[in-house]
C-alpha cells in the first residue's frame, strides 16, 4: 500500500518542472516592446518634421503676401504715373515756348500761361502727395542708376562727369525709378577723375 502511495507522488513532481520554460519566455518581450517604441519615437520625430516643414512654409507664404500688399499700396500707382509724365512734359514745354517778352506784352497770352503753370504745379503737388520725385540733377555727378547721358560737353567749366545739360527731367516713385532723366555730361581734361556720386535720397 505504501509503494502505492509513492507512486501516486511522482507526476506531481514532474509536472512542477516546466515553469522555468514559461520563465524564460518573458525576456524575448522585451525586444519586441523596445521596437515598437523605436517606431514610435521615429514616427513622431517624422511628424514633427513635416509639422515643422509646413509652418515654416506658411510663414514664407504669409511673407509674400505681406510683401505683395505692401509693394502694390506703394508702387501701385506706377503704370498710371509713367503715362502722366508725358502730360506734364509737355505742359513745361509750352510754358517754355512763351517768353516773358511775349508774356508782358499780351494780357491773354499771359493768363494763358499762367494757368498752364497753375496746371504743372497741380500736377507736381499731386506728384509728390504720392512719392513721385522730379529728378533734375543740374550740376550734380552723373549717376548711372538715375541718369541717362545723351551728349559729352566739351570746355564745360565743369569736372568730368558733371550734369552741365538736363535734356529731359526723370522722376521716381519713392526708391524705384520710373524714368531717368536725360542729361549732358562734362567731358572734363584727360585724366581727370570724375566727382563721387552723392547721395540725394536721405
Amino acid at each position: 500500500m505504501s509503494e502505492g502511495k509513492e507512486d501516486a507522488k511522482e507526476p506531481t513532481g514532474e509536472a512542477q518542472e516546466p515553469a522555468p520554460a514559461a520563465a524564460a519566455a518573458e525576456p524575448a518581450a522585451e525586444p519586441a516592446a523596445e521596437d515598437q517604441a523605436a517606431a514610435l519615437e521615429a514616427r513622431l520625430a517624422e511628424a514633427e518634421d513635416r509639422l515643422l516643414r509646413a509652418m515654416a512654409e506658411t510663414e514664407n507664404v504669409r511673407r509674400r503676401a505681406e510683401k505683395e500688399r505692401t509693394d502694390a499700396a506703394r508702387y501701385g500707382a506706377a503704370a498710371l504715373a509713367k503715362d502722366l509724365l508725358g502730360v506734364c512734359d509737355n505742359l513745361r514745354r509750352a510754358l517754355d515756348a512763351v517768353g516773358a517778352e511775349d508774356r508782358a506784352g499780351d494780357a491773354r497770352l499771359n493768363a494763358l500761361a499762367e494757368g498752364v503753370e497753375m496746371t504743372e504745379r497741380e500736377l507736381l503737388a499731386a506728384f509728390a502727395r504720392n512719392g513721385i520725385k522730379r529728378l533734375e540733377p543740374m550740376d550734380e555727378p552723373f549717376d548711372y542708376d538715375r541718369h541717362q547721358a545723351m551728349m559729352q560737353v566739351e570746355n564745360s567749366g565743369k569736372p568730368k562727369g558733371t550734369v552741365v545739360q538736363l535734356l529731359q527731367p526723370g522722376y521716381v516713385l519713392h526708391d524705384r525709378l520710373l524714368r531717368p532723366a536725360m542729361v549732358g555730361v562734362a567731358a572734363g581734361h584727360p585724366g581727370e577723375e570724375a566727382p563721387k556720386k552723392v547721395d540725394t535720397t536721405a
